[in-house]
C-alpha cells in the first residue's frame, strides 16, 4: 500500500462528513457556521417577533432627581437614554460600537463613568461619557482589565478594580480622571483572589472593600485613606463565610452589609467600625436570602430584595428602629438596581416578569413610613407585537434525586413552562451557567419562542451547586463531588418518565459556559435518554480550561473546579472532562463558541467538535470572531437562536 493510498483511507471518512457540512458566513463574515444548513426565510420570519422584544434597565438618576438613564436597545446594541417622566421617550445618548458593561453618575455631576471592552474580550477600559456634550474620554490605560469602580463623595476620585500591575492580578486602584495618569495602587490582591470597592464614607476617609476568594469565602475590609492601613471586618480565614459590602452608614459609624455567617439564608446585617462582636443581623426573621440592599441619601431609609424560590420580595427599612415591611404592590418577577433619588422619597429599580420583559418603576414613598406607596412604569419595551398575556408562566416544582439529605431524600427544585397539548409534548432542559447561580422565573422570549415553535416544554433545573439556597447544596458539587451534579439530571429525567403530559423520548440540554459543560457531560452520561443537545461557550476539558483561561481566574476557578497541577486532582479532572470521554457522546450536538472568549477559551470548543466530526457524529458549529463569553450583539444572537430552532426541529421533533 502506497502512501497516497494510505492517507486517502485516513481521511476519507473526515472528507466525506465535510461535504456535507459546508461551512458559510454571515453578518459581514463575523459569524461562522458550519454544518449549519440555510436558515429558511420562512423561519426568519416567524421569529422576528420573538427576536425583536426589548428591555429596558435603571442606570441612575440625573443630579436633580427628577429624571433618570436607562439601558435599552433600538438597534443591535443596548445603549444610554434619558427618561424625563413615567411613560416618558426614550432620548438616545449614546451610539457605541460595543456594548457597555458597568455604568455610573459621577457625584455632583451629569458626567457617567462607563466601562466597555473590545469585541468581548473582557479587558474592559473606563470611560467618560459628557451626555450635555456626547463626548467620551478614555481614562484608563488601554491594556489592563478595569471593572468595579465607584466615584468619591465629591466625584474628584474613583476606585476600581485593575490587573495594571501585572496582567494576573486583580488590585484596587484610585484616580483622578482627570489626571489618569495619577491612578495609584491601594492594595494588592493575594494569589486566588480579588479586590473590589464598594464604597467610599460620607466624608471620603475610607473605602469601604470587598475581597472575594469564593462564593462562600469573602471578606470586607476598611481602608483608610490617609493612612492607607487596612482592616478586616467580616469574614474570617479559619471559618469562612460569605460577606459582600454594600455601604457605610451615612454617620460613619458603621456599614451595612449581607452575610450567611450563621450558616443558613444571607441575612442584611450592620456593623460597627469599632467592634465585630455588635454585629445587628436585620434579617433574622426572614428565612430566604437578601440578595440587594439600597441606603437613602439622608440615611433614614433603606430598601432590600429577598429571593424566596427565586422569586423576588421588596421591603423597605427604618434604619434607625430596624423595623421593615413588604411592599406588596410589586408584581411577582425579577428586582435589581435599587436606587433612592436624591430628595429620598423614591426608589428606581429594573423588574422583569415572566409575561413582561425587564422595565423600569419607580416606588414613590410618600412621606413618613406610613404615607401611600404608589408604583409607576416609567419604561415600556416594546414585544414586537406578541399578546404577552398568553406566554407561559412557569411553575415551581421539586423532584427527588439520587441521595438522601440528612433522613429525606433529597429534592432538586425546578421550574417548568408547560404548553397546553393534548398528546406529549417533547422537553428542553435548560441547565444555567456558574456553577455559583441560580434559575430564577425572569422574563425570558426565548422560553416563549420554543414553546411556540417547538412546542416544547422547557424545564430549568437549580442542580446541586446552585445559589439562592443554603450553603451545603451550594457545596455539593465541588472538586470530587462534580459529577454528582450531572446525576442530578439523571433524576431529572426519571421523573419527566412520570409525567403524561411530558414525552420522555424526546428530551433534548440546553446550557451555556458551566451549562455547557453540564450538557456535554450528560451527553456523555445520557445519550440513550436524550435526542439532542445545545453547548454554548461549555467547557470540554477541565485540565486544559483551567490551564488557559485568563490568569486572573485561574485560582478563583480552582477553588470550585480543583487544582489541576496536583497530580491526583488533574487525574480526577481528566476522568470527568467530556472531550476524554467523547466516545460515549451519540447524540447530535450544536456547539456555539465566541473566539475572545477569555473565559471559556474557544480550543474548549473546537476540540470538542474535531473530536466529534472524526467519529462521524453529527455536529453543528458556530462561532463568532467578534464575541466573547456568550453573544451580546443582536445580529449574532439572531442568526444562533435561528440555527438552534433548526437543530431542535431536525433531532429533537422528527
Amino acid at each position: 500500500m502506497n502512501i497516497r493510498t494510505l492517507l486517502f483511507l485516513t481521511l476519507a471518512p473526515l472528507c466525506a462528513f465535510a461535504s456535507e457540512t459546508p461551512e458559510w458566513n454571515t453578518n459581514e463574515g463575523q459569524l461562522i457556521l458550519q454544518g449549519v444548513p440555510d436558515i429558511p426565510q420562512a423561519l426568519v420570519d416567524r421569529l422576528n417577533q420573538y427576536q425583536n422584544v426589548r428591555s429596558a434597565s435603571f442606570v441612575d438618576w440625573t443630579r436633580d432627581g427628577k429624571n433618570m438613564y436607562i439601558r435599552t436597545r433600538f438597534s443591535d446594541i443596548s445603549q444610554i437614554h434619558k427618561v424625563h417622566a413615567a411613560g416618558g421617550t426614550r432620548l438616545q445618548l449614546t451610539w457605541f460600537q460595543e456594548p457597555m458593561g458597568e455604568i455610573g453618575r459621577r457625584q455632583k455631576s451629569e458626567e457617567l463613568a462607563i466601562t466597555m471592552d473590545d469585541g468581548g474580550g473582557e479587558q474592559d477600559q473606563i470611560f467618560l461619557f459628557d451626555p450635555e456634550t456626547a463626548s467620551t474620554r478614555l481614562i484608563t490605560d488601554g491594556e489592563s482589565r478595569n471593572r468595579q469602580f465607584r466615584w468619591s463623595p465629591d466625584g474628584k476620585r474613583l476606585a476600581f478594580q485593575s490587573t495594571r500591575r501585572n496582567g494576573r492580578h486583580l488590585d484596587l486602584w484610585m484616580m483622578d480622571p482627570a489626571r489618569p495618569e495619577s491612578g495609584s495602587l491601594l492594595m494588592e490582591a493575594p494569589e486566588g483572589t480579588w479586590y473590589g470597592p464598594a464604597d467610599f464614607s460620607k466624608n471620603g476617609r475610607h473605602l469601604l472593600v470587598q475581597q472575594f476568594l469564593t462564593v462562600d469565602d469573602s471578606r470586607i475590609h476598611v481602608l483608610d485613606l490617609n493612612s492607607m492601613e487596612s482592616r478586616l471586618l467580616a469574614g474570617d480565614i479559619e471559618f469562612p463565610s460569605g460577606n459582600r459590602a454594600i455601604s457605610f452608614d451615612r454617620k460613619g459609624e458603621g456599614f451595612f452589609f449581607i452575610t450567611n455567617d450563621r450558616g443558613h439564608a444571607a441575612e442584611l446585617a450592620w456593623q460597627p467600625l469599632s467592634s465585630e462582636s455588635e454585629r445587628v443581623y436585620i434579617t433574622a426573621r426572614i428565612p430566604w436570602d437578601v440578595t440587594d440592599f439600597a441606603l437613602s441619601e439622608d440615611g433614614k431609609r433603606g430598601a432590600f430584595v429577598t429571593n424566596e424560590e427565586g422569586v423576588s420580595r421588596l421591603y423597605l427599612l427604618n434604619t434607625k428602629s430596624g423595623k421593615y415591611t413588604r411592599v406588596n404592590n410589586i408584581p411577582l418577577g425579577i428586582i435589581s438596581g435599587l436606587k433612592f433619588n436624591p430628595d429620598n422619597r423614591r426608589i428606581a429599580m429594573s423588574l422583569s416578569t415572566a409575561q413582561s420583559p425587564s422595565d423600569v418603576y419607580v416606588l414613590n414613598l410618600g412621606r413618613g413610613s406610613k404615607g401611600l406607596k404608589t408604583l409607576e412604569r416609567w419604561t415600556f419595551s416594546e414585544v414586537g407585537g406578541l399578546d404577552t398575556r398568553a406566554f407561559i408562566q412557569p411553575e415551581l416544582f421539586h423532584y427527588p434525586t439520587f441521595d438522601m439529605n440528612g433522613d429525606r431524600q433529597r429534592t432538586v427544585p425546578a421550574f417548568i413552562y408547560r404548553p397546553k397539548s393534548k398528546q406529549p409534548v417533547p422537553v428542553i432542559i435548560y441547565v444555567h451557567g456558574g456553577p455559583e447561580s441560580q434559575y430564577r422565573p425572569a422574563f425570558s422570549s426565548v422560553f416563549q419562542m420554543w414553546a411556540a415553535e417547538l412546542g416544547a416544554a422547557i424545564i430549568a433545573p437549580n442542580i446541586r451547586g446552585s445559589t439562592g439556597y443554603d450553603s451545603e447544596y451550594l457545596s455539593l458539587d465541588n472538586g470530587s463531588l462534580r459529577e454528582n451534579a450531572i446525576r442530578d439530571i439523571g433524576a431529572l429525567l426519571d421523573w419527566i418518565t412520570t409525567q403524561p403530559d411530558l414525552d420522555q423520548d424526546r428530551v433534548a440540554i440546553y446550557g451555556a459556559s458551566y451549562g455547557g459543560y453540564v450538557v456535554l457531560a450528560s451527553a456523555v452520561m445520557y445519550s440513550d435518554r436524550l435526542r439532542a443537545g445545545v453547548d454554548v461557550v461549555g467547557i470540554s476539558n477541565f485540565v486544559t480550561f483551567l490551564e488557559n483561561t485568563e490568569e486572573y481566574r485561574q485560582d478563583l476557578r480552582r477553588h470550585e473546579y480543583g487544582d489541576e497541577r496536583i497530580p491526583e486532582v488533574r487525574a480526577m479532572l481528566e476522568q470527568i472532562s467530556p472531550l476524554n470521554n467523547v466516545d460515549r457522546i451519540e447524540i447530535p450536538l450544536l456547539v456555539v463558541q465566541g473566539r475572545n472568549d477569555p473565559r471559556v477559551p474557544a480550543g474548549q470548543s473546537e476540540k470538542m467538535v474535531r473530536a466529534l466530526r472524526s467519529r462521524g457524529r453529527p455536529v453543528w458549529y458556530i462561532e463568532a470572531l467578534n464575541e466573547g463569553h456568550g453573544y451580546s450583539r443582536k445580529e449574532n444572537r439572531d442568526v444562533y437562536e435561528q440555527a438552534a430552532i433548526l437543530f431542535l426541529q431536525k433531532y429533537l421533533l422528527e
